[in-house]
């Protein structure tokens, strides 16, 4: 049996588990399909509102797509549920067929083997949100990012109109690559199409309502910078403690100047953002090449956008894995480190979520430290990208 054929038969078993596993482990890590999404994808079906059309709402507009979608497996297959994760699995499966190819680059079965562990480390949480549907649209366009820059800048602004994250990619991607005007123009294209068919729907003052809703969020739990008001609630400091956003539908966290360090977020974020783009601009002004800088340029970002965010779901560790699918394919032993650390954050991610969450939402010393292990190895990710960055040699001095 060749490697292709074993890499793709623990492909299909992988997907199988974490799909089932979402059933098994506490917590419903696979609730947010049954009692989210479903219900906006039923009401659009039904012509009972439109999400990001007739009413502001968290995602981009084309978030709206893939949960329409869902509807087609889940109908053969009796559940919505189980759909979603067919359809998850489906585009992986086009993504992970056109990483490995014909299995013949030691780079590319050394990704495929990252991608699958990185599935099974993260667990059903990495499958059942909608930022699964963003990771094979990413690693697609990133393989596609010198040969085919238009299309590949399509698919990533397509991706950024389901979930925000992508635009670091496609950002890295501006700075790094040579033919910068395909990759704006297949952006400006794509995002035109998008807000002018929200606008026709009469959606016009929800086209960017998604921004609005993320800058006026709390601190979330699982956030980095939540963590100085978890330690707070597990040691009893009077003022500190976690609560449910009824309207956000998610845990966040409060105490002293709480609101001086919501507001301080969104600026920090865009600051360390800018900074990381200006160092990868400086780079690619002095000539270092696409490969040498894109990867720790896209990792830096994407990890800057967890780092800083007020938000910090679990499923957002599904961001590094396109990059680092990528930086293996082109260039394994060098990035094997960072890709160890990101298997690592995913499993004391999925210890925390689903498995040991109840010890967050009431905190427990365990689960606390686990949390905050996780926080500082991203952390440490940004910090080794920052370096790398600052010390990519320019060709005059490469070795």
């Amino acid at each position: 049996m060749t490697n292709r054929a074993v890499l793709w038969i623990v492909f299909v078993a992988v997907h199988l588990a974490v799909a089932s596993s979402g059933f098994l482990l506490p917590n419903e890590p696979m609730g947010d399909v049954y009692r989210v999404y479903e219900p906006w994808s039923i009401a659009a079906w039904e012509g009972a509102g439109v999400v990001g059309i007739t009413e502001e709402w968290v995602y981009p507009q084309l978030a709206l797509l893939p949960m329409l979608l869902a509807h087609a497996p889940g109908a053969l297959l009796g559940d919505y549920t189980w759909g979603w994760a067919v359809l998850v699995t489906a585009l992986d499966a086009v993504a992970f067929a056109m990483l490995l190819g014909r299995g013949r680059s030691r780079g590319r079965v050394t990704a495929a083997w990252f991608w699958i562990a990185a599935i099974v480390c993260l667990g059903p949480v990495g499958m059942y949100r909608i930022d699964a549907v963003t990771v094979p649209m990413a690693v697609v366009a990133l393989l596609w990012l010198i040969g085919r820059p238009w299309a590949a800048s399509i698919l990533l602004a397509a991706a950024t109109w389901i979930k925000v994250w992508p635009a670091a990619l496609l950002a890295a991607a501006v700075v790094s690559v040579r033919r910068r005007g395909a990759l704006v123009g297949g952006a400006a294209l794509l995002s035109a199409g998008v807000v002018a068919m929200v606008v026709a729907a009469g959606g016009a003052e929800h086209v960017f309502g998604f921004v609005a809703g993320q800058t006026g969020r709390g601190l979330q739990v699982e956030a980095p910078v939540s963590a100085v008001y978890l330690w707070g609630a597990l040691l009893g400091i009077e003022g500190f403690w976690v609560f449910y956003d009824q309207e956000l539908l998610t845990f966040q966290v409060t105490g002293a100047e709480v609101d001086t360090v919501i507001a301080a977020m969104t600026p920090v974020l865009a600051v360390v953002a800018l900074a990381l783009a200006a160092l990868g601009a400086v780079k690619a002004w002095r000539g270092v090449s696409f490969v040498r800088l894109f990867p720790p340029l896209a990792l830096a970002l994407v990890v800057s956008l967890i780092v800083t965010n007020k938000v910090g779901s679990p499923q957002f560790q599904t961001w590094l894995i396109p990059v680092l699918v990528f930086a293996l394919a082109v260039d394994r032993r060098r990035w094997a480190r960072p890709a160890v650390l990101v298997l690592v954050a995913g499993a004391l991610t999925q210890l925390v979520y689903p498995v040991l969450y109840m010890g967050i939402l009431y905190p427990e010393p365990l689960s606390v430290t686990l949390l905050t292990v996780r926080n500082l190895i991203l952390f440490a990710l940004l910090a080794w990208t920052a370096v790398r960055l600052v010390r990519l040699p320019a060709p005059s001095r490469a070795t």
